[in-house]
């Protein structure tokens, strides 16, 4: 493989076929962290709905550091996975505590920053930094498997190696890292796609080997996946007065630190003796209001919303979560999940 020509190549696809998103149309060390930030395992459509809203709000790491976590958490809604919203939040901490509130350019201080590995740092210290450092990511490492004929499973670490082995190599022979290494990715997210890759449209087709094997298709292999763990959760909506009662979420496991109905989990289905048992409030009556699946990338929960009425009639003697005014309700960062048990019921 010629690096020189194959990085070329890619830097003048990526010239012309990039697409136009939010965080390339204006670029700084702290807009490229946000977005990669963002981008960990949620869709690109969705990232640029949130992320000129979240930047308006938060346009430096000061602004950000400075926030409380509740209210980061209501401006991260809609993306997931909110360990990733945390993490930002400490990075900031750290920038202005470190840095002086400017996020630095370079990979080796960035990897000091909560919440960024080895390709984090190198795409913003490549991209907005153009400093000459590879990056990998699954896209990544999918175009230079094809592009060499590497079909061993991707996720062991002889292949992770081969894969950064080779972007140093291109990374070396480029003109321009930043257009290298964001054209590696956009190549992989539009391209060289798993599964069937489009190679009538790729700049690479002539260079590529597995598709002069007619490979291209199985490699890279398809990950072994573990079945998702089910479990189920017991969502109770309580109202009282036009008020409804909610509880926070502990600081561990999913949906960490959001809002919730009171909701009882557990391994099986209970009945609804069982769940009224088990929630520790006084309630007259709990009705069935529906049921729906919420699926994340390894959990299969199974929603069992419940309406009840307080024995008492009254909200007093309730030592259980907080209540809070259905109008306000969206002032509280919560889970998709629990948007939905609200319409449910």
């Amino acid at each position: 493989m010629n690096q020189q020509v194959v990085a070329m190549t890619i830097e003048e696809w990526f010239t012309t076929h990039r697409r136009k998103l939010p965080w390339r149309t204006r670029r700084s060390a702290w807009r490229s962290l946000v977005s990669e930030f963002m981008l960990q395992q949620t869709q690109v459509s969705r990232v640029v709905e949130k992320f000129e809203p979240f930047m308006e709000r938060f346009p430096d790491p000061t602004s950000l550091a400075a926030a409380d976590e509740q209210e980061v958490l209501i401006h991260w809604q809609g993306l997931g996975y909110y360990r990733r919203a945390r993490n930002l939040k400490r990075a900031a901490e750290a920038i202005v505590e470190q840095f002086g509130g400017r996020t630095p350019l370079d990979v080796e201080p960035l990897m000091t920053l909560p919440g960024i590995g080895r390709y984090t740092a190198g795409a913003i210290a490549s991209i907005a930094g153009k400093r000459r450092v590879p990056i990998v990511d699954a896209n990544v490492q999918r175009v230079l498997a094809r592009l060499c004929e590497d079909d061993d499973e991707q996720a062991s670490k002889e292949a992770l190696d081969r894969a950064w082995q080779r972007a140093e190599q291109l990374v070396e022979a480029c003109d321009k890292p930043e257009l290298l290494n964001e054209g590696m990715m956009e190549l992989g997210a539009l391209v060289c796609t798993p599964g069937t890759p489009a190679c009538g449209r790729c700049p690479l087709a002539s260079r590529c080997a597995s598709r002069r094997s007619g490979r291209q298709n199985s490699i890279p292999p398809p990950k072994t996946t573990k079945p998702r763990v089910e479990v189920h959760h017991h969502a109770l909506v309580i109202r009282n007065r036009g008020r409804l009662l909610v509880e926070q979420r502990g600081d561990e496991g999913i949906w960490a630190g959001l809002w919730q109905v009171p909701t009882i989990e557990s391994k099986r289905k209970l009945a609804p003796s069982q769940v009224r048992q088990r929630s520790g409030l006084a309630l007259r009556e709990l009705r069935r209001a529906g049921s729906f699946t919420h699926v994340l990338s390894h959990r299969q929960i199974h929603v069992h919303v419940f309406e009840g009425d307080l024995a008492s009639g009254r909200k007093t003697g309730v030592t259980r979560g907080q209540w809070h005014a259905g109008s306000k309700l969206d002032q509280l960062p919560a889970s998709n999940a629990f948007r939905r048990v609200i319409e449910l019921a």
